[in-house]
C-alpha cells in the first residue's frame, strides 16, 4: 500500500513518496515513508521504504538506535565510508529484523517483507542511487536503469519511461514525478496523499528542497487537472480510425 519513487539526474536525485498505509472506506492511515539523514558537509542519504510497515519500521529504528549506543558493535548508517558499504548495513538490518520476525525464518516473499530505495552522496563520492531488496541484497541505479520504484509502481511507470531525460532539471523531475503519483492515485486506491518530495542537489552534501503536498496544494491541482486535461487534448488530436474494409472500397 505505497508508492516511492527514487530518481538519479545528472544534477542531483529526486525522491518521492505517498503516506498511505491502509486502504478501505472507512480505515485510512497516514504514515510518512521518506527519511533522512544530514551531516553537513560530509553525507546526505535519504531512504524509501514500503511494504510491511512494523519490518521498516523497525529497521529504520534498529539503524538509528545503533547509532545513538556508542556499546553496540554493529556499524551504523552515518559512519559508513561509501553509498555501497550504506547499502550493504540497511540490507543487512532489513534481512535481520524479517528474520527475527517470520515464523520459518527470513524469506523475501513473506507478509513480512519490506524493501527500500537508498540514495544520498557521501563526501569523496557521486550521488548514488539503490534499491534494496528483502532478501539483504541490492542494485544500484545507472544510465540503463535511472531510476527506482517500489510499491504499487505499475500505474505511474510509463510517464517515467516516456519522459525522463538525466539532464531535466530538478524542477522538471518533480513535476514529472508528480504526473505519475498522480496516474498511480487515480488508478488504484492503496495509494494516497499527502505526498512527500525531497531533492537533492550533487555536490550539496546537506538536504535540499522538501515539502508535503495534500489535495488542497494549487500546485498539484493545476498539475492533475491539467494533465487530465492534456491527455484528452491529445487524444483528439490521434488520427480517426478507419476500418481496413472502409479505406479500400
Amino acid at each position: 500500500m505505497t508508492y516511492c519513487v527514487g530518481l538519479l539526474l545528472q544534477r542531483g536525485l529526486v525522491f518521492m513518496s505517498d503516506t498511505r498505509t491502509n486502504a478501505g472506506i472507512d480505515n485510512i492511515s497516514v504514515v510518512t515513508k521518506l527519511r533522512t539523514w544530514n551531516v553537513p558537509g560530509d553525507r546526505f542519504l535519504c531512504l524509501l521504504s514500503a511494504g510491511n510497515l512494523a519490518t521498516t519500521q523497525s529497521t529504520v529504528s534498529l539503524l538509528e538506535e545503533r547509532g545513538l549506543a556508542p556499546s553496540q558493535r554493529k556499524p551504523t548508517l552515518l559512519t559508513q565510508p561509501s553509498m555501497f558499504q550504506t547499502a550493504k548495513v540497511i540490507g543487512e538490518t532489513l534481512k535481520e529484523v524479517i528474520s527475527f520476525t517470520a515464523e520459518s525464518g527470513q524469506e523475501g516473499s513473506s507478509r513480512f517483507s519490506g524493501s527500500f530505495i537508498l540514495g544520498g552522496q557521501i563526501k569523496g563520492g557521486r550521488p548514488r542511487l539503490f534499491m534494496i531488496y528483502p532478501e539483504g541484497n541490492f542494485i544500484e541505479a545507472g544510465p540503463d536503469n535511472p531510476f527506482f520504484q517500489i510499491g504499487e509502481h505499475k500505474y505511474g511507470r510509463p510517464i517515467l519511461v516516456r519522459t525522463y531525460e538525466p539532464q531535466m532539471s530538478l524542477e522538471d523531475a518533480v513535476k514529472l514525478l508528480l504526473v505519475s503519483f498522480d496516474s498511480t492515485i487515480k488508478s488504484n486506491l492503496s495509494v494516497g496523499l499527502p505526498i512527500d518530495v525531497q531533492v537533492y542537489e550533487t555536490g550539496k552534501l546537506e538536504a535540499g528542497y522538501r515539502q508535503r503536498f495534500d489535495h488542497r496544494d494549487p500546485y498539484y491541482r493545476q498539475i492533475s487537472e491539467g494533465w487530465s486535461d492534456s491527455l484528452k487534448t491529445a487524444f483528439d488530436r490521434l488520427p480517426p480510425f478507419i476500418p481496413a474494409n472502409a479505406a479500400s472500397s
